[in-house]
């Protein structure tokens, strides 16, 4: 009986030293990468009112932090310049945790559906001729499983890897093509985090409050129908995979989806601006936020411009400070794939924003030209855009997927003349234009581009229900 009574003593000891002990998330690991020039915060659990050190090898400070009486700590290191291999080391009375191979330089958070999702596993091949060449220390990849809930979570089970064929394999083919334009760009770490669900809409990723408190958004939500591929619950990933992130200091974030929203894309606009707000809030800053507009895809909807009028509510996005979108409608060899294979030139446009946008690089006409305003002279409209700096260009002969109308809404087929910077537009049959549509259906994939060669956005300059 003794013996029993002292071994029972033995494992509560033993279960209370290990609650004692210092603990991190998951994330918080070997190979990490941290945002360079910055104060970044590490966080975790301990013993109540215990005192951690954290010592980083950059440094010659040791940070001093205490836990609470909910026993979570949180501190804040002040990072350098670009740079590593570095170690953390973090004391407590009961235990040492030393992170190692920790590197300094730029984070960026890569999230969406299937096509952030698109990899090697789904035999996407621009990944696996890629595959066999990778070996980049200065490239570290997390990967975010995929898991959902009802509740806010503080850890994921992920861990920090370093770039090769094996821990690229599965991993999500533009967050890696991204990082790997970046870390040539600029010459320092890049970290990429794959936070990805395929089938998703934008509800699963935004704050249930965020929905719940805006009866527009919970309507749009309620609509949302059960899957056995993916949750449908508002705020159920956000709570699950973006959640336990939420603190780690990141350059900003990179986004493909919309899809799955594409019956509801009366009130996309709306969620898209409420998702992101929701996320800069929680962060605590407004970090840059750059989004791929969806392809061309035969939906077969009723009236076959359905996913038009969501990639409208994409550019109509744009107003948000600090956001920036690709558009893809000359990446598509077959609008019935809704995954188009060529992610590397997707990749490379989203990096581009940042290059330009976030670091200062000097490029012109490095995003696609948007719809402004237009002008009515006499039986012509002249159409003006925003981000255009050296004049528009067509790839054959004449301009396609351009159609006028008059106050009627009819709209014919148009015959549009490039000057310089603007689109003269005009039809024998409409002598007082009203209205112009360019590349406004599910499928178009119009032949206007900049003088970089990326396409014009798809647009339409009216308002009307048809």
């Amino acid at each position: 009986m003794r013996k029993q009574i002292l071994l029972i003593i033995t494992v509560l000891c033993i279960a209370v030293s290990a609650q004692a002990a210092v603990r991190l998330p998951s994330f918080f690991s070997d190979h990490m990468v941290l945002q360079r020039n910055s104060k970044v915060d590490f966080w975790g659990w301990a013993g109540a009112a215990q005192f951690i050190q954290i010592i980083p090898s950059w440094s010659n400070d040791t940070v001093k932090v205490r836990a609470d009486g909910y026993a979570k700590w949180k501190a804040a290191l002040k990072t350098p310049e670009a740079g590593g291999p570095y170690t953390i080391t973090f004391i407590a009375p009961d235990n040492k945790i030393v992170l190692e191979d920790v590197m300094i330089g730029e984070v960026w958070l890569c999230s969406g559906q299937s096509n952030m999702v698109w990899n090697s596993n789904n035999k996407h091949q621009e990944m696996l001729a890629e595959l066999p060449t990778i070996n980049n220390n200065n490239i570290r990849v997390l990967q975010v499983p995929n898991v959902s809930s009802l509740n806010p979570q503080d850890d994921l089970k992920a861990s920090w890897k370093t770039a090769s064929p094996e821990s690229i394999k599965g991993f999500s083919s533009i967050a890696y093509f991204i990082a790997k334009k970046l870390q040539k760009e600029l010459n320092m770490p890049i970290g990429v985090i794959n936070s990805s669900w395929g089938g998703t809409p934008a509800e699963v990723w935004t704050p249930q409050e965020t929905i719940n408190s805006d009866a527009v958004l919970k309507s749009y939500a309620d609509l949302q129908k059960p899957a056995i591929s993916r949750p449908h619950t508002a705020g159920s990933l956000w709570n699950a995979m973006v959640y336990p992130l939420v603190g780690y200091r990141i350059a900003g974030v990179y986004w493909y989806q919309g899809e799955s929203n594409v019956s509801g894309w009366q009130g996309y606009g709306q969620l898209f601006s409420a998702m992101i707000g929701a996320w800069r809030k929680a962060w605590g800053y407004e970090f840059p936020f750059y989004y791929v507009q969806i392809a061309p895809h035969t939906y077969k909807t009723a009236t076959g411009n359905l996913s038009s009028m969501l990639r409208e509510q994409q550019s109509r996005t744009l107003s948000l400070v600090k956001t920036g979108m690709v558009v893809t409608t000359d990446l598509v060899p077959d609008v019935s794939n809704i995954h188009p294979e060529k992610k590397i030139d997707v990749a490379n446009r989203l990096a581009d924003l940042a290059l330009v946008e976030t670091y200062g690089q000097p490029k012109t006409d490095y995003k696609s030209p948007v719809y402004e305003k237009i002008e009515v002279k006499g039986d012509k409209i002249i159409v003006h855009f925003k981000y255009l700096e050296k004049g528009l260009s067509v790839k054959g002969k004449d301009i396609t997927e351009i159609k006028i109308a008059g106050e009627d809404g009819n709209f014919k087929e148009a015959k549009a003349i490039i000057k310089g910077n603007t689109l003269e537009v005009s039809s024998k049959e409409i002598k007082k234009p009203e209205a112009v549509r360019f590349g406004f259906t599910d499928t178009a994939m119009p032949n206007l581009f900049n003088s970089k060669g990326l396409p014009v956005a798809p647009f339409r300059t009216d308002s009307w229900s048809n």
